[in-house]
């Protein structure tokens, strides 16, 4: 989501210059982390000490909760419908979709600012950060991550240890994630044809998953043949679901969790097309699931492999796969 700078953006005042995060025996660049997937990326590279700020959507790993929150959203629709309707309604009218404390990021004084260009709705666009950066008197280096495959994901490990210095940690983090990615894959029978999979990245309208999301399902053996590989994700017809014959689903909507998720199957069973998937009329258990979409899949960050192992167990009958505790409920017929 964009968040235009304007009125919404004002300089520090003196008074606010001296109440920053409290600095503790740091050994590196003070690091502000407007993307939760950057957050994941810097604690995974040993180098959660360095955060003094972070975005209102980073919520993990929960060690970093004590850390002041820059950014708010300004959507407060209830339904998938309804926040739907608000970010079409305010992308039309170039109004911003956050609001981002200046003041308190000018007092935090950060020496480097981690964000993206990648998604018009999911946080912060680069373009604004760059123009409040700019006004800050500390002049913090911006480090925007944009990875459209899991491989860039692997990349980006290594970009955030270098922005602030931690190499060595992030290339062994970066070895262990990868090698975890492909003893995954070594479970994949590349010569049979797995199940065509419906991933619901948003309930209604319905949009199907995108960027990094169908390369995952096809490495783990699944179909996904209403978006490509590296694509990103969008809105799709009823009638195009219900052709693609999807034999599994899984519902895992941007930023909703697993109860959010439950309050909208009613919508999501009374449209006509539901009842009709293939996957639902099996009734096969686990042909249908929940995957908590505020923890998994639309995070690319370190978390994507353990999504990526889940679906190679839940595709290929390995349960053993399957990280424990993965934040997953089967729906019953």
């Amino acid at each position: 989501m964009r968040l235009g700078v304007g009125r919404e953006t004002r300089l520090p005042s003196p008074q606010t210059r001296g109440v920053p995060y409290p600095r503790r025996d740091m050994t590196g660049p003070r690091v502000v982390s407007l993307l939760p997937s950057a957050t994941e990326l810097l604690c995974a590279v040993g180098a959660s000490d360095l955060l003094v700020g972070r975005s209102h959507e980073c919520d993990w790993p929960p060690s970093i909760a004590d850390r002041p929150v820059l950014t708010a959203q300004r959507t407060h629709g209830g339904s998938s419908a309804e926040i739907d309707a608000e970010v079409r309604a305010s992308l039309a009218e170039g109004a911003s979709l956050y609001t981002l404390d200046v003041e308190r990021l000018a007092a935090l004084a950060p020496d480097v600012i981690l964000t993206q260009d990648l998604c018009d709705v999911c946080s912060i666009d680069l373009n604004t950060v760059r123009a409040v950066a700019a006004r800050l008197p500390t002049r913090p280096t911006i480090v925007s991550l944009n990875p459209k495959g899991i491989f860039e994901v692997f990349d980006d490990v290594l970009t955030v240890g270098a922005a602030v210095g931690r190499d060595r940690d992030a290339e062994a983090a970066m070895v262990a994630l990868r090698n975890r990615y492909w003893q995954a894959v070594d479970y994949v029978n590349p010569y049979v044809p797995g199940p065509e999979v419906l991933f619901l990245e948003w309930m209604d309208p319905p949009f199907v998953g995108g960027h990094w999301t169908p390369q995952l399902l096809e490495n783990a053996g699944g179909r996904h043949s209403l978006n490509p590989p590296l694509a990103k994700s969008r809105q799709a017809a009823p009638e195009e679901i219900l052709e693609a014959m999807p034999e599994r689903v899984v519902i895992c909507p941007c930023g909703f969790d697993l109860a959010r998720i439950r309050a909208e199957l009613p919508a999501l069973r009374a449209t006509r097309w539901w009842p009709l998937l293939p996957a639902v009329l099996s009734g096969s258990p686990g042909s249908v699931v929940m995957v908590d979409g505020n923890q998994m899949f639309n995070r690319p960050g370190p978390r994507l492999v353990d999504a990526f192992e889940w679906l190679v167990g839940w595709l290929n009958d390995r349960p053993s796969l399957i990280p424990p505790g993965f934040p997953v409920e089967a729906l019953s017929s």
